[in-house]
């Protein structure tokens, strides 16, 4: 019996063409020209484009924000993970639910709701202004915006695993002596490092292209507040489509480069606990 006629589903080589030319006219074709357009600029109108001060400020405050919050949805991504996989309680489905809702809310409603609560006369924003700590149209919104839309992330990426581990692996490191530091420590963080290094990676990526949630707590202030794809929509309304897409591309290399270090970590992962990618 050949090859072909031992398949289950037929139509391979149908699929994959279908397959090719709809990832071609959907991301290949629209990427490629993005590159395509930046070069009409030459090296050094893109160099200039891309590194003036304002654009520099932009992507620290970017990156630098999208770190910080994949940093702490790591650290409150894992505890809520871990609540919600080892404990019952009332409205634990509710909870897990709510995890969930910054995929399906729009962007831009998560947005207004961060401003409204913590502008200075929000219902949190009022409780820290007299402690001199402002949150909207500050830096430190942008960080609130961007731990929001992260946290499933981490969340979906380690609850799995948690799931998996075999509860006889603690008892049994328990009945040799070791304490529940140590059990955490040498038995459940081995295994739930990889998964949450992969959570963490893709928190910083989707932070650092997030817009509709951050653009109006950030306030937009030039060099203080502004993120990098907000400056990408101001030289569109500037009509400069090629200053836009020379940012674009800043940020596509950036994205690439997380992306291969993302499938890095999700090979680690599928090695350390036997899964398959």
């Amino acid at each position: 019996m050949s090859a072909a006629a031992r398949r289950v589903l037929p139509g391979f080589t149908l699929s994959l063409g279908y397959t090719l030319i709809y990832l071609s006219l959907l991301v290949l074709i629209p990427l490629s020209a993005t590159f395509i357009k930046s070069t009409s600029l030459g090296w050094e109108g893109f160099w200039a484009v891309v590194t003036t001060p304002r654009m520099i400020a932009s992507y620290k405050l970017s990156f630098g924000a999208s770190l910080i919050a994949a940093a702490i949805n790591a650290v409150f991504g894992l505890l809520l993970a871990w609540v919600l996989v080892r404990y019952r309680f009332p409205g634990k489905a509710l909870v897990d639910a709510l995890v969930d809702l910054p995929f399906a809310l729009p962007t831009a409603v998560a947005g207004i709701a961060l401003t409204a609560i913590y502008a200075p006369n929000g219902w949190v924003g009022r409780l820290l202004e007299p402690h001199g700590i402002k949150v909207a149209f500050t830096p430190l919104g942008v960080l609130v915006a961007l731990i929001f839309i992260g946290l499933p992330f981490v969340v979906r990426t380690v609850q799995p695993i948690l799931q998996d581990l075999e509860t006889e692996l603690e008892e049994a490191a328990a009945s040799l002596g070791a304490g529940r530091w140590q059990t955490v420590r040498l038995v459940v963080f081995p295994v739930l490092l990889p998964a949450l290094l992969t959570g963490f990676a893709l928190a910083f990526a989707r932070a650092i292209g997030e817009y509709g949630s951050v653009i109006f707590i950030a306030g937009n202030i030039p060099l203080v507040s502004e993120i990098t794809p907000l400056m990408i929509i101001t030289k569109l309304e500037q009509y400069d489509y090629v200053g836009a897409t020379a940012i674009a591309v800043v940020m596509l290399v950036a994205s690439f480069l997380l992306l291969f270090a993302i499938n890095g970590l999700q090979l680690w992962t599928a090695r350390r606990t036997g899964r398959n990618r």
